[in-house]
């Protein structure tokens, strides 16, 4: 999980571009640790220039010179995407068809769900001195260590309002992408992100009724529904084999969605509060956390895979009826009209489900506002030997960041995935289905650099298959209370591994799950975390800079 205390609110104030870039001096480069093994799971796809003219509505060029006088340039990019996404061929791919004719580029999308495997595969090739071009960061520190290590390159001169109008008109100011930087350097891009909070809790609201049970509006009633989805046959089928809650983790750790947190006080994932920073996950509170963790498993009352769930199976035991609660953090997440919606996969089973979003907190805050989550890094080697490729792969980003870019990777082709008049589009959902979601949903990969947020390009969508229920749903979300940004950019002293010790915090909240079976030792597992692993160190820098910034005295 990306550090947030390091991608919240950013520090004010611009700092005018290096232009000192060619003669940084660097730190030496540091190698990386890693696994040995290349995941298999991980897919890529390669394809050759085509000469097949690019569809209508994605003609003309982002560039001033033409892509035809352009030296053709072989370019490796490498980012997260959803486990259930897959590219098709390259004939049917019209993302990859368009770019590489618009930029005279040839295009290897490597591509896999974020976590361990994702991670062990970019170590083994920066290790390997075959790094990607370019990458979205996934080592749970935006790309800090990295920098540190001297494997980053400084794109101060390449990442400009000049060479990426699109990016900086409609989603990154200048002074949130300053603010972003860390280690007296360029050295990261913040990707585009959506403003708007959707992360909550969904329950089964169908299983709620077959038991004459309200929505839960506080902890107590919420873990009253979840003893009755355990114990009271929820789903009629006259056996005991529905569950309340879940969760996946991969075996790492605990996860930062149970509601425990939020019983504790605890709110995703900092908060500043009376000029203290509160960290989530190393708050002495998590020993109250882990204790009612330890409670509800033990009771029986969570589904027993949890933990070696990986993302999205814990998506599948839900839609398989098998547990009541989980947690969502899209804004369709559980839609009708998203035919990969938790809603659509259960409804396929069970055509009387329906899921709901919902807070047993009442009005508590749910989360904190957003920042720009995974940041796209380049290395260094790449910019000193190749810096051609640096300036085509900057083009290309931010003609995914504008109005061009943004409809052919989130919506398709026009006059055949849809129709548009003015600022208004609207979907067909049939072509979409047949020769989008059903090939892969290749989109979802190709949509990597920009969130589902038209309304920042002043766009309109209208999806005929969005039904009522899916405008409530985003409607009440919206009314869920959050915090605002924390505020400042935090970002650990020089030479701290922030991997490492938040590596060790994980193992030992799962020493406390399973051996201790409660969060009595949290005191002295934490005493260790802060001494031998010098999150005093961190904390108090922390402290510092929040000083810094204005918001404590």
């Amino acid at each position: 999980m990306i550090e947030q205390s390091a991608l919240l609110e950013f520090k004010k104030g611009d700092e005018s571009m290096k232009e000192e870039f060619l003669s940084r001096k660097w730190k030496p480069f540091m190698a990386v640790v890693l696994g040995t093994a290349i995941v298999s799971a991980c897919s890529s796809n390669e394809g050759n220039v085509t000469t097949t003219p690019a569809p209508a509505s994605t003609e003309g060029s982002a560039t001033e010179v033409p892509a035809a006088k352009k030296e053709l340039l072989d370019i490796r990019m490498m980012v997260d995407a959803p486990a259930n996404a897959q590219l098709p061929s390259d004939a049917k791919d019209f993302v990859k068809k368009t770019i590489e004719e618009k930029f005279n580029v040839k295009i290897r999308l490597d591509y896999m769900p974020v976590g361990q495997d994702y991670v062990t595969r970019l170590n083994t090739q920066l290790a390997s001195n075959q790094p990607p071009d370019v990458w979205r960061d996934a080592n749970g520190d935006g790309g800090l260590k990295y920098a540190l290590d001297g494997i980053l390159a400084d794109v101060g001169t390449f990442v400009t309002p000049q060479t990426m109008p699109n990016y900086f008109k409609y989603w990154i100011d200048e002074t949130v992408f300053q603010g972003y930087q860390f280690a007296d350097g360029t050295f990261r891009m913040p990707s585009s992100y959506s403003k708007e909070v959707y992360r909550t809790w969904y329950i089964r609201k169908d299983w709620l009724d077959n038991l004459n049970l309200s929505v839960p509006k506080t902890y107590d009633e919420y873990l009253n529904v979840l003893r009755a989805f355990v114990n009271n046959d929820p789903d009629g089928n006259g056996k005991k084999d529905t569950f309340g809650f879940t969760t996946a983790t991969g075996g790492d750790g605990i996860g930062l969605e149970w509601p425990e947190y939020w019983k504790a006080g605890l709110v995703f994932a900092s908060t500043i509060r009376d000029g203290n920073y509160i960290d989530m996950q190393t708050d002495p509170r998590v020993e109250q956390v882990l204790d009612d963790i330890s409670k509800v498993i033990g009771e029986g009352l969570v589904d027993p895979d949890w933990f070696l769930n990986k993302s999205p199976q814990h998506i599948d035991r839900a839609a398989q009826g098998k547990v009541g609660v989980i947690m969502g953090a899209t804004k369709d997440f559980a839609f009708d009209s998203n035919p990969q919606s938790l809603q659509s996969k259960t409804k396929a089973l069970f055509p009387n489900a329906n899921w709901i979003p919902f807070t047993p907190f009442g009005s508590q805050p749910i989360s904190t506002g957003i920042a720009p989550g995974s940041p796209v890094l380049f290395p260094k080697g790449v910019v000193e030997k190749s810096p051609e490729k640096v300036e085509r792969i900057v083009e290309i980003l931010d003609w995914l960041a504008g109005e061009e870019g943004y409809i052919l990777t989130h919506y398709g082709i026009e006059n055949r995935h849809y129709t548009r008049n003015g600022d208004t589009i609207t979907l067909n959902t049939e072509a979409t289905k047949q020769e989008i979601t059903d090939s892969g949903d290749f989109l979802k990969i190709w949509d990597f650099f920009t969130p589902e947020t038209p309304t920042a390009l002043g766009l309109t969508i209208i999806n005929a298959n969005e039904s009522d229920r899916d405008r409530e749903i985003a409607k009440i979300i919206l009314g869920f209370p959050s915090l605002p940004y924390i505020g400042t950019s935090l970002t650990p002293p020089e030479g701290f591994d922030l991997g490492t010790f938040r590596k060790r915090q994980r193992e030992l909240q799962v020493k406390a799950i399973f051996d201790d079976k409660s969060g009595k030792n949290w005191p002295a597992y934490r005493e260790e975390l802060m001494t031998k692993y010098n999150g005093n160190a961190l904390f108090e820098q922390y402290a510092a800079q929040i000083k810094a910034a204005g918001l404590a005295k």
